[in-house]
């Protein structure tokens, strides 16, 4: 029997390859990287061919925002995940689901990486096209909503009442940083972000609300209001939770804290969105990249009632070394393949 072909789009990317990389080193699994560039996904399938041999690695041109089913079906594919993120596809004017519809149109399971909170809450509207298509349709494979909650629902196994919910990441500075990394970024800092604070919904800046998170083994760092799908997703699946936050950091403090002057523009309505300085964004970055360390972490802190309604608070950390960062926002993904 033919090995299943995977078919991992924005696969040469800085998630996406090493997506690429973990099916290669745990599956048997033909993997296609599939790119609008078919150079660059040609030469990240030789890179991890190199690395991993006796692994079949593919290349194919695949422009997502364009696919139909038909041209998913010619591929004989098993199965796909898309670690390219939306931000192409609104980018270029595109539907963002549009990958998504042909998965679901071709008969082939679908999951993606994506992080982004509209994208995430508008993918329900998918469900009814992918029951009746018999197909499992999955977004938010990755370190966020995925993990986050996984985490969450090993913590609070069992308690009466969850009450606040606490959850950020902080990554190395030498973490690789993509174009969409960076939009996803910008998309949000100084613009107005709904969160659950006190037991109702209320408005904070984007990148705002900086606070100091400990992980053992990496110290402090600063870290502020990150908008992402678990701000919608914990107070739905927690009833009792008065208050979720979700921060993220930069490592080096100077770049944390420009960031944070760099919205005051935004939220004082003199620009609606930093988003078009993506790329100066992402260039100046680059000139601080040998700068810092590859350590970053995450912590999810919860406190409630336990299972005998007395107080409980629970901690759960990881820290990543020696360049393991970019990893993590894959293996949600990882272990959808794998079952």
């Amino acid at each position: 029997m033919p090995a299943p072909r995977i078919l991992v789009v924005g696969g040469a990317g800085a998630f996406g390859r090493r997506l690429v990389e973990g099916l290669a080193a745990t599956t048997a699994c033909t993997v296609v990287i599939a790119g609008r560039d078919l150079a660059r996904a040609r030469e990240a399938a030789e890179t991890v061919a190199r690395t991993h041999p006796g692994r079949r690695i593919e290349a194919v041109r695949l422009d997502a925002v364009r696919a139909d089913a038909e041209a998913l079906r010619a591929l004989r594919l098993a199965g796909i995940v898309d670690a390219a993120g939306p931000y192409q596809a609104l980018a270029r004017g595109g539907d963002p689901y549009a990958l998504a519809r042909a998965a679901i149109a071709a008969g082939l399971p679908y999951a993606d990486l994506a992080d982004a909170r509209d994208f995430v809450a508008g993918f329900a509207a998918l469900d009814a096209a992918a029951r009746a298509a018999g197909v499992s349709a999955l977004t938010g494979a990755s370190t966020t909503p995925a993990l986050s909650n996984a985490v969450l629902d090993r913590l609070t196994a069992g308690w009466r009442r969850v009450d606040a919910i606490e959850i950020a990441m902080v990554p190395g500075n030498r973490a690789p940083r993509g174009l969409s990394v960076m939009r996803s970024i910008l998309s949000y800092v100084g613009r107005p972000v709904r969160v659950w604070r006190d037991g109702a919904w209320a408005t904070r800046p984007g990148w705002g609300l900086p606070g100091r998170v400990t992980i053992p083994g990496l110290g402090r760092r600063l870290a502020s209001l990150c908008e992402t799908p678990d701000l919608d997703i914990l107070p739905a699946r927690f009833p009792t939770v008065r208050t979720a936050d979700f921060r993220a950091g930069l490592e080096l403090e100077a770049l944390h804290l420009g960031l944070w002057l760099a919205s005051l523009p935004v939220r004082l309505r003199l620009l609606p969105s930093l988003l078009p300085l993506a790329r100066p964004f992402l260039r100046m970055a680059g000139l601080v990249d040998r700068l810092g360390s590859d350590r970053g972490g995450m912590v999810v802190r919860a406190c409630g009632a336990d299972e005998a309604g007395r107080p409980a608070a629970a901690t759960w950390t990881l820290l990543a070394e020696g360049g393991d960062g970019p990893f993590v926002p894959t293996l949600p993904a990882l272990a959808l393949v794998r079952r």
